[in-house]
């Protein structure tokens, strides 16, 4: 084949599978309506089965599921029928897939199904199939042909029935009010989850890491505290604790432009009032916001009582992974 019959091939994939796709809305009917009522009031879990490809589309079916709210697990059904049936209770729903609604191995499930008294629903593309027939509510995932130029090997029909996993997952989703932190619950390892769950409390620096000079000290006693804390910055507060301003690098760097004199000038004569604030429950992606349209790399954490409570740097930020 030359570079253009690879991209002429390519580009016919494409096109078919986008069809077959767009033809699947047809499908989107009162069987599928049936099928999430069923999953909706399954005390259970959905336990998701096909053989082959089918399987592996299955395998992704039972994932999504799973992390959209919807407790499921895939079952290979050669092992379900040599002791992974076990794994099947009467308070689930099983979903099985197969293209032909006829696979050996599917189809030796259905008396033991039968036996459970649970609801099937079939993802099948014969509707008059034997697992069709046998099912609750049956998702056409039937395709005009496959991509594969032989009509053989399953592409636009996995691509369709993939879809079709995507769009109960997500009907269901919605049905249930399933949240973005809900979804963060069920991925706390990855990025999406630092970013919905983490809070300002899980990551700051409190209770003695916090640099805190008073309003009548001099600027050297803040210098001093700037250099003990670390974190080029220091707050300061009233005789009463309350936050009154901040004063950092860049302010000691405007003190030595002005010429004003370190070793006499007070604390509250060059610090820089109403500085920028969040509250411990703030999420850490919000004040990494924060710090970005200010332009700075520290912000101070205050209680209610406006009193200063905890440092949050750029630098913890970056460490727990938000970004």
């Amino acid at each position: 084949m030359t570079t253009g019959n690879f991209i002429k091939a390519g580009l016919r994939t494409v096109e078919m599978e986008a069809l077959a796709v767009g033809q699947l809305s047809a499908s989107i009917n009162g069987d599928f309506e049936r099928a999430c009522e069923v999953i909706l009031a399954c005390k259970g879990r959905v336990v998701v089965t096909g053989m082959g490809k089918s399987g592996h589309i299955g395998n992704k079916i039972a994932a999504t599921l799973a992390s959209t709210g919807t407790p499921a697990f895939f079952v290979h059904p050669g092992e379900a029928s040599h002791g992974d049936l076990g794994m099947i209770t009467k308070t689930d729903v099983v979903i099985a897939i197969s293209n032909s609604g006829s696979t050996a191995e599917v189809i030796t499930l259905l008396p033991l199904i039968k036996r459970l008294g649970i609801p099937l629903i079939s993802m099948t593309g014969d509707s008059e199939s034997v697992l069709s027939q046998a099912a609750c509510a049956n998702l056409d995932i039937s395709v005009t042909t496959e991509a594969c130029p032989l009509n053989l090997a399953p592409t636009s029909s996995t691509t369709v029935t993939l879809v079709m996993g995507d769009a109960l997952a997500i009907a269901l989703l919605e049905s249930r009010g399933f949240s973005a932190e809900d979804f963060a619950f069920s991925h706390p390892g990855g990025a999406l989850g630092r970013k919905l769950l983490l809070r300002v409390c899980d990551i700051m620096h409190g209770d003695g890491e916090v640099p805190v000079v008073t309003a009548d000290q001099p600027l050297q006693d803040a210098l001093l505290e700037m250099t003990n804390k670390g974190f080029g910055m220091t707050t300061v507060v009233d005789s009463d604790n309350k936050l009154l301003g901040v004063f950092t690098d860049g302010d000691l760097r405007r003190v030595i432009d002005q010429n004003i004199n370190i070793d006499s000038a007070r604390i509250d004569q060059v610090m820089s009032a109403n500085p920028k604030t969040v509250s411990d429950q703030m999420l850490a992606a919000e004040a990494l916001t924060t710090m970005e349209n200010a332009s700075i790399t520290a912000l101070i954490v205050e209680d209610q009582n406006q009193h200063p409570i905890g440092v949050l740097h750029m630098h913890d930020i970056l460490r727990a992974g938000v970004v």
